[in-house]
Formats: C-alpha cells, structure tokens, sequence
C-alpha cells in the first residue's frame, strides 16, 4: 500500500450551513422590564422585537411550539415566549440586540470547544472512519499533529485533521471508501 498526502478533495466534509440555535435565558424581570408574554402579545413570524429602551433587537423568524427563533443580524436564538412582553410598538425583551449577540457568540465558542474535544478524542489509532451515511471508509493507523492515517484495505491516506467531524460512533468525512479510494488513485505517482 502507498501512503501519500491527499490535499485536495473532490469533497470535503461540510458543516450545517445554517447557524446553531441556541436558547438564550431570559434576564430577571425588573419594573421597567415588560410583562409576561399574554395574549395580546403579537409573537409571529415577520414581527419586529424590541428592547426595553426601545431598540429594535431582532425579528421573529419562526415560531415553534414554546419557542420562538429571534433573529439579529448576527445571531439566530430560541427565546421562550413567555420572555416577551407587549410594548408600545410590538413585542418587548429584556435583552438588547448586543447583549443575545453576546450569548449566542458565547454559546457557539462554548459549543465548538466541546465538538473539538470530542473530535480529538475520536481520531486516534483503531477508530472506525465513516462517512455522512454511515458507511465505513476504513481504520485510522496513526495520527499526528495535523493528520490522521486512514487505511481503506486499498489505500492508506494522510487526511488533514480538518476533514474530519464528529460522529455518534467516531470520526466521520465527507467523502465514502469508493470515492477516497478513487481520489487517492488520481494523485498517486505514476509507475509504483
């Protein structure tokens, strides 16, 4: 078997496009804070939200069951209903747009530290590669500082640490054993 360096992928492992949810708990009540969300609270798709002073923080981008998912320019966040009030110009939170930005920055930096625990603690010598649909790809030989042997009984191939994600069951990458195989075949030195 040759072991080589596989930089370019026809595919590479792509991570959920669209921003994580994450719930954002709601700031203590205060008097100037406005009241529990009632029915005559508007909380629908499309309504702008606003903070106690006024500001506009976000808008609704959907509503599902409890929650609704508030959108900032930066952040999209699950809030509990109940954490809106109605204001003069439409519903109220106790939280500026800065300070859910805030939490959700945090939440995701909190998030991507675990995921990469969790990653480094699937790459090591024995583990199972799989791919997106849960197909084997092969076995991880050795892993360094910045790449992961994987061997698919064809081919062994040095994969970036940076194709892999985490599995339920271990490492995973974006492309299965057929396609790794066929890609490795395509940067192999001729005549060996």
């Amino acid at each position: 078997m040759k072991e080589m360096i596989l930089m370019k992928f026809k595919a590479w492992f792509a991570a959920p496009a669209a921003m994580a949810l994450f719930a954002v708990p709601a700031l203590a009540q205060d008097a100037s804070a406005p009241a529990a969300a009632s029915a005559s609270t508007k909380v629908s798709a499309g309504v702008t939200v606003y903070d106690t002073a006024g500001g506009v923080v976000g808008k609704v981008d959907s509503i599902s069951g409890d929650l609704a998912v508030l959108a900032t320019e930066k952040s999209k966040v699950s809030v509990p209903l109940t954490s809106f009030g109605a204001g003069d110009k439409g519903p109220v939170i106790a939280m500026t747009r800065d300070q859910i930005d805030a939490q959700a920055g945090a939440a995701n930096a909190q998030a991507a530290q675990a995921d990469e625990a969790k990653k480094k603690a699937q790459l090591v010598a024995g583990a199972t590669v799989k791919d997106t649909a849960g197909g084997t790809v092969g076995t991880i030989k050795s892993v360094d500082a910045q790449y992961a042997l994987v061997d698919t009984a064809k081919v062994q191939v040095r994969l970036p640490l940076t194709a892999f994600a985490v599995g339920d069951s271990g490492p995973i990458i974006g492309m299965t054993k057929d396609e790794l195989d066929a890609q490795a075949a395509t940067v192999a030195p001729q005549g060996e």
